[in-house]
């Protein structure tokens, strides 16, 4: 696969909530801080990937702005909005509220009794660098993005699996602009939706 398209387009990656930690703020206000994002290498096509949470190497602008938590990277279930998102002790935080239909609290209230435990970012690598160790059967290439941009925080009930592809069907234009979106989110509900079939036999 070209290096350069390698992880291009909208790439996703999971937490656990209860691993990353997730802490009730207001639950009147259903208002929660969780842990979006870390260092931890997450491996992708025969490659591992690394999200530098350095000064100045996450780009949080339009998640601040116009940010929504989603359930399943599903953008016709918006279930809340991202108050804050910052970067602390090398990971993503970010403050959230859930909106207050009936379909959004019920997600809430599966999150607060730990039915739902998994937090997933959707963002785009703007730049990254390539390192290489080891020889031979030890042979290990790392990318590590040293500028990215989260731009949407789902809650996710089961982690989609990398290796079909899910994710990487949008394509960018120079400059880090999404192209092709509507075809990247067909792919990628069909994909859940084929997960989902095979969940449930």
């Amino acid at each position: 696969m070209d290096k350069n398209k390698r992880f291009s387009g909208v790439q996703h990656r999971e937490a656990g909530l209860e691993y990353e930690g997730c802490r009730m703020i207001d639950e009147n206000e259903r208002i929660i801080e969780l842990s979006f994002s870390s260092e931890t290498p997450v491996k992708r096509w025969g490659a591992y990937e690394v999200l530098s949470h350095k000064k100045n190497a996450v780009l949080l602008e339009r998640i601040n702005k116009t940010g929504c938590l989603l359930y399943n990277h599903d953008r016709d279930k918006v279930i809340g909005k991202i108050i804050k998102a910052k970067i602390e002790n090398k990971r993503g935080i970010a403050t959230v509220q859930f909106d207050d239909d009936n379909e959004s609290t019920l997600y809430f209230n599966k999150v607060k009794n730990r039915t739902l435990r998994n937090t997933s970012v959707g963002y785009i690598v703007h730049n990254q660098t390539r390192t290489e160790s080891g020889k031979g059967e030890g042979r290990q290439i790392t990318y590590t993005a040293t500028l990215w941009e989260p731009i949407e925080i789902s809650i996710v009930s089961v982690p989609a699996d990398i290796s079909v592809g899910v994710g990487r069907s949008a394509e960018m234009t120079q400059g880090g602009v999404m192209k092709n979106y509507v075809d990247y989110q067909l792919k990628y509900n069909q994909n859940l939706l084929n997960l989902r079939r095979k969940i449930n036999g």
